[in-house]
């Protein structure tokens, strides 16, 4: 399980880069770079989709119907919830901060630190990303990240310097300790019932939609979302 410890190492990186290298990428290179991270997103994806598909075509067919049933039930769950607005507002709070920094930089300290532990920790693809590792030790979303927030922590440290960087620390902290709990405490339950695969089935879908906001073909409520991790073993539970 070294997807938090990636997930950290990238922000470290992205700071570090941001200090030795204070001028913005291109708008050519930002480009680039926001296509290759939309097409690995989506194979990774449909990778984890492929890796958890048991059996025939029926079979195949039933797992991919109720990870797309977990995923609209799970939505509107995530509306009742309101866990898009409250992510909307975590995001506005660390943008208020962030812009402020923006006009008088250097930002406070405590500003950076608070305003990239928001950003890195409340992204779904974090949350995505620690569940398969715990369950499956598939940390290629958490690497994927590492990367998306690297990118950022390099706009990070250029407005509010080193203190950009001590992000990484609670930032691996919640995720390693997301991932630890799915790993021996949902784990063992979901392997005991041969459920885990609709769990990663669910995540994978849930990661192709994902893309979807990174190409800017149209907005999607990501967090709202969530729940389908927690619905898709129950309904794989009932559809038996």
């Amino acid at each position: 399980m070294i997807g938090a410890f990636l997930n950290a190492l990238g922000i470290l990186l992205g700071a570090w880069f941001g200090l030795a290298w204070p001028q913005p990428l291109s708008l050519r290179a930002q480009v680039f770079i926001r296509s290759a991270l939309g097409a690995f997103t989506v194979f990774f994806g449909l990778r984890l989709i492929w890796e958890n598909l048991n059996g025939a075509f029926v079979p195949c067919l039933k797992q991919l119907l109720v990870a797309g049933l977990a995923l609209v039930l799970g939505n509107g769950i995530g509306k009742l919830l309101a866990l898009q607005k409250i992510s909307n507002r975590l995001g506005r709070h660390a943008a208020t901060r962030l812009a402020a920094a923006q006009k008088h930089p250097p930002g406070p300290p405590a500003d950076g630190l608070m305003t990239g532990t928001i950003l890195f920790c409340a992204a779904p693809l974090g949350l995505v990303g620690a569940v398969t590792d715990g369950l499956a030790d598939f940390y290629y979303l958490l690497a994927l990240k590492a990367v998306m927030d690297a990118l950022a922590s390099v706009s990070f440290a250029q407005v509010f310097r080193w203190p950009a960087a001590l992000a990484a620390f609670p930032v691996y902290f919640f995720l390693n300790g997301l991932t630890l709990a799915i790993h021996f405490g949902a784990l063992p339950w979901l392997a005991s019932h041969a459920l885990t695969e609709a769990v990663n089935t669910t995540a994978g879908l849930l990661v192709c939609t994902m893309a979807l906001v990174i190409f800017e073909v149209r907005r999607v409520e990501l967090a709202n979302y969530l729940p389908a991790i927690a619905v898709a073993p129950l309904l794989a539970w009932l559809a038996r």
